[in-house]
């Protein structure tokens, strides 16, 4: 059976890059990990920058195409925060190493100006949400994005905490996480 390559090689990346970091990563190690010579990736990648920018960009695409699914502008604001935060969740439940790596490589060091650009571009969708919450008066009016960190960086330390062993992820736990993060969103 035949491989894809180019694939084999961002999945090696992806788990190296989240357990070691890019830094601590070498070149060799992916190649290793992604049973292909070292000299292939340079066939699909010019240099570790660029893979590493390519599976970023992937996983941004992937992690926005979930929350934006079924998004609706016709449900009240809570509606749609619910949607965003389940869609985060399951992308989070299905996708541990992408979630994670998104978190841990949005770093301007390492990001070329499509990554962050693209990155800046799918936030925009959760932005224009709180947004109109905003002027519905719904939504806090701190900044956008201070209420982004606020809900998005919550979920990442929970899924690093159930990841890590120290809490047990149940369905209790995740509708009381989604409730907390919306009051600490909401207008009181």
């Amino acid at each position: 059976m035949a491989t894809n390559k180019r694939e084999d090689i961002l999945q090696a990346a992806l788990h190296l890059f989240t357990a070691r970091g890019f830094d601590a990563t070498t070149v060799p190690m992916i190649a290793d990990s992604a049973k292909v010579g070292a000299g292939t990736i340079y066939r699909y990648f010019e240099n570790k920058e660029v893979l590493l920018n390519s599976l970023f960009q992937t996983c941004v695409e992937r992690f926005f195409q979930t929350v934006t699914q079924n998004f609706s502008e016709s449900e009240t604001v809570r509606e749609q925060f619910h949607h965003i935060f389940t869609q985060t969740i399951h992308f989070a439940k299905e996708n541990r190493e992408a979630f994670s790596f998104i978190d841990s490589h949005l770093n301007p060091r390492l990001l070329d100006g499509k990554s962050l650009e693209l990155f800046d571009e799918c936030m925009g969708v959760i932005r224009q949400f709180i947004i109109q919450g905003q002027q519905q008066g719904i939504i806090s009016p701190l900044p956008p994005n201070a209420l982004i960190s606020i809900f998005y960086g919550a979920l990442v330390k929970l899924f690093e905490t159930i990841r890590s062993g120290v809490l047990e992820e149940t369905s209790e736990l995740l509708a009381g996480v989604e409730e907390c993060c919306w009051n600490a969103i909401r207008v009181h």
